[in-house]
């Protein structure tokens, strides 16, 4: 074998370019192990490929490109030629790029802005609806207070201040039919956190005998500080304490805030 002729007949080339078929790949190969100087010119053209800049390899020589070129034309005869990209099409598609970029990041801070006037509205309606609330209330707790000063069914006792709080005051608005009773607390201070004015029902006679008609619960929220208590039918007497919350069995003396007989 010529395997001088068989290296300048370009066969080295394409299948260094990976051109060949798979059966033309086996037979050259085949032949580089068994021809040093086939295996050497293999070797010479991978170099001058990896060496390769803008032109062919100073390696091939213009006989063999001429070959190598007929082989491809041959072999590729319906490839069709591309032409170079234009570098405004990459302009443009980062420009585009960007533009969604930036439409993303403004429906984002619409839709951010959106949100945070819901939540605003949403609280502006919580806080209406407890204005409302507090406003039924109020209205609520004064109708009652002044149906139960307009009656003129209820007996009015005027509790005075004791030693604990002489400048204390209230009134007890009883019905001796219904045994109703309403008390007036306006006149007594703000309970100390813990604490609660507990309300007794007194007999004065053979002995003193408290019993308890109730407590004055949620004196901060009651504006007009009119509180309905349990009935009685038999007082003597009537006497406010301030006592631990949930009240106690029997009347704390020394904490005596007002007193008032029928």
């Amino acid at each position: 074998m010529d395997t001088k002729q068989y290296i300048e007949s370009g066969i080295l080339e394409l299948y260094v370019y990976g051109l060949l078929s798979e059966s033309e790949n086996m037979e050259v190969a085949q032949l580089a192990k068994e021809h040093k100087e086939i295996e050497t010119e293999i070797i010479s053209i991978e170099k001058a490929i990896v060496n390769l800049s803008t032109s062919f390899s100073p390696f091939l020589s213009a006989d063999n490109f001429e070959k190598i070129k007929a082989k491809l034309n041959l072999k590729y005869s319906n490839v069709i030629e591309m032409k170079p990209r234009n570098n405004w099409s990459q302009y443009v598609g980062w420009a585009a790029a960007v533009t969604l970029l930036v439409g993303i990041g403004y429906q984002y801070t619409q839709l951010s802005e959106t949100q945070n006037q819901v939540a605003t509205v949403e609280k502006e309606k919580t806080n209406l609806q407890d204005t409302l609330v507090g406003l039924q209330l109020r209205n609520k707790q004064t109708l009652t207070a002044l149906t139960v000063v307009r009656d003129t069914k209820n007996t009015v006792i005027n509790l005075g201040g004791q030693a604990v709080s002489p400048q204390s005051f209230a009134k007890i608005y009883w019905n001796k039919e219904t045994e109703v009773v309403y008390v007036d607390a306006a006149g007594l201070p703000e309970p100390p956190e813990g604490m609660v004015y507990q309300i007794w029902s007194l007999k004065l006679a053979p002995q003193l005998t408290p019993t308890s008609i109730g407590l004055l619960s949620d004196f901060s929220s009651n504006t007009e500080k009119i509180f309905a208590v349990e009935k009685t039918g038999d007082a003597e007497a009537f006497g406010i304490t301030l006592e631990p919350a949930g009240g106690s069995k029997s009347p704390t003396m020394e904490q005596l805030y007002t007193l008032g007989k029928v």
